[in-house]
């Protein structure tokens, strides 16, 4: 399974890196402004310095809802790098869009995923990923979990090679859930990722390690 970081922030991003387990990151609008990046130019300019930095699968979200301007964003946002994979709604215009893209061999990413028609239309497409939502639809007591097992069964069915992409992750044990399902990726924030290094039994046993070597090595 592979492992993107949500986030725009540029040092969680080098340390989920450093980590040597990261393929890719996802960014929206939302994780632009929390991170205090505005304007085309200040936005393009974070999106080159994210691909310096990893080593593929770059989400980068278009803001046109309309057939014409996802097709000007996304060409635009593809040239800045082949690492970049142009994010599209899941909207029509949006499909209209992937299905361009997928003519043009331009990666996309359907985001704003919650159900499994949605899912299928972006892959009938041609979409390179599809985002299902697993959070959004657990705060509104609904199984996100679900909407990835009944996904992997469709794809699974007809063979399609577009890539289940859970997003929205809220903790490890999301993460966990979604490898049982067969999600080909997730997104998490560093927090969720790095929460499945610990375990008490290790920090236990490890104590219990360094202990015993230092009495050993004091006689």
């Amino acid at each position: 399974m592979k492992f993107f970081i949500d986030t725009a922030n540029l040092d969680q991003i080098k340390e989920a890196q450093d980590l040597g387990i990261l393929d890719g990151v996802t960014t929206n609008p939302s994780l632009m402004a929390k991170e205090g990046i505005s304007g085309d130019a200040n936005v393009i300019a974070h999106y080159k310095t994210i691909c310096d930095i990893v080593d593929d699968n770059v989400s980068a979200e278009v803001i046109a809802t309309d057939f014409e301007g996802i097709v000007k964003e996304g060409e635009a946002l593809a040239a800045l790098n082949p690492k970049i994979v142009v994010k599209v709604p899941m909207i029509k215009d949006g499909i209209k869009a992937i299905k361009y893209f997928s003519g043009k061999g331009i990666r996309t990413n359907c985001t704003l995923i919650f159900s499994p028609g949605q899912a299928l239309l972006a892959a009938k497409a041609g979409a390179s990923y599809v985002s299902p939502f697993l959070g959004r639809l657990d705060d509104i007591s609904t199984d996100g979990l679900q909407l990835i097992e009944d996904i992997r069964l469709i794809f699974d069915n007809y063979g399609y090679p577009t890539e289940i992409l859970a997003a929205s992750i809220r903790g490890p044990l999301h993460i966990v859930a979604c490898a049982k399902l067969g999600a080909d990726v997730i997104t998490a924030p560093l927090a969720a990722i790095t929460a499945l290094l610990k375990h008490p039994l290790t920090d236990s046993g490890l104590a219990t390690f360094l202990a015993d070597h230092e009495k050993a090595n004091k006689k």
